[in-house]
């Protein structure tokens, strides 16, 4: 039998409306992830059903409702835009899915299968690995496919955080917005995960801190190392900005919990930039290809506001690739070009 190669791409996901009840739905979906919160069941269980729904929702619902559209979600709007302009660019079946919320993994798949597919080829919309996204991702995958039929192959395309097209594009809009701002100093804001995933997800026991030379280019370690990769990518973006070392800084957001995170904490350092004279900044959050809660308002709203009272003068902040013509020439070279890094066969 001839093998018919179809296409997921795969996004995070997004409440279907701000309302309290919608959002917590999602989040309960999201937060019981046990790659996400990697405690055992029943104390993720307790954490999640006992403390976390009975107070974030409420929160959260009111930051959603500070960024939605009138089409809906930005990431879903985003995430919508970009599969239309690729289902016109990708001479093979392709289908959307998000990890949480719809539209789910599962129809996703089905809309493939449909469509006669033997082989499903994956892109998690993320850039760096993590077990919180990429592998979640993977094994939402082999799960679903094994209900809807065993026989089906399926690969997914390695994190692409040192894809030159990638990184070109987004020194690109990092130079556009520099061109029309007086920022001298950039902040790379990347999501953080707790350290321990770290080495969670790095094949030797050997990775159990967060450092600069934790991992080298091409190691075993490096090709799961989260920290690694976002080091990577801020030098792939400077390096093609011209940037000194001096000009530019990296940190981590999205904090949940009380376990160690990576650091710095974003939130903290835009607090302290402007008492360290850096008063006119640009914030780029490289980790995320579709604008959402986490970058329109946790670094464009409660950032900048964060940075303004504490003596910042002028916060700018890049928007994400989205639906970007130049993001889907990258998207098409990555589904055409770049190697699987998981081939699985039932």
């Amino acid at each position: 039998m001839i093998e018919k190669t179809g296409v997921l791409i795969v996004n995070l996901g997004t409440p279907k409306s701000p309302s309290e009840q919608d959002v917590k739905s999602y989040l309960k979906e999201f937060l019981m992830d046990k790659y996400v919160i990697d405690i055992p069941y029943i104390n993720r269980l307790l954490l999640v059903k006992g403390v976390i729904l009975n107070t974030r929702p409420k929160h959260s619902a009111k930051a959603y409702k500070k960024i939605w559209m009138s089409e809906g979600s930005p990431l879903m709007v985003h995430s919508m835009n970009l599969f239309e302009k690729l289902q016109f660019r990708i001479n093979q079946p392709i289908a959307l899915a998000m990890r949480y919320g719809e539209p789910s993994m599962k129809k996703g798949l089905e809309q493939l299968l449909k469509q006669n597919c033997t082989h499903i080829k994956v892109l998690p919309l993320y850039p760096q690995y993590a077990m919180s996204t990429v592998t979640t991702i993977i094994d939402k995958v082999k799960t679903e496919l094994l209900k809807l039929n065993p026989v089906i192959t399926y690969e997914a395309i390695l994190p692409f955080y040192n894809h030159k097209g990638y990184l070109k594009l987004l020194a690109k809009k990092i130079r556009d917005k520099l061109n029309k701002s007086n920022a001298d100093y950039i902040v790379f804001s990347y999501h953080g995960i707790p350290v321990r995933h770290l080495y969670k997800t790095t094949p030797t026991e050997s990775h159990k801190s967060q450092n600069d030379t934790c991992c080298e280019a091409g190691s075993i370690n490096s090709q799961k190392c989260y920290y690694h990769q976002c080091l990577e990518t801020t030098k792939g973006v400077a390096n093609y900005l011209n940037l000194s070392i001096n000009d530019y800084e990296v940190s981590f957001q999205s904090r949940l919990g009380q376990s160690k995170w990576l650091e710095p904490s974003t939130a903290n350092r835009l607090a302290n930039l402007p008492k360290e004279g850096k008063k006119n900044i640009l914030v780029v959050t490289p980790s995320f290809v579709s604008d959402c809660l986490e970058t329109i308002e946790e670094i464009g709203i409660e950032g900048k506001s964060t940075f303004i009272k504490n003596g910042g003068e002028t916060f700018f902040r890049v928007d994400c690739l989205n639906d970007d013509d130049e993001w889907v020439d990258v998207i098409v070279n990555l589904i055409t070009e770049a190697k699987p890094i998981y081939i699985k066969r039932f």
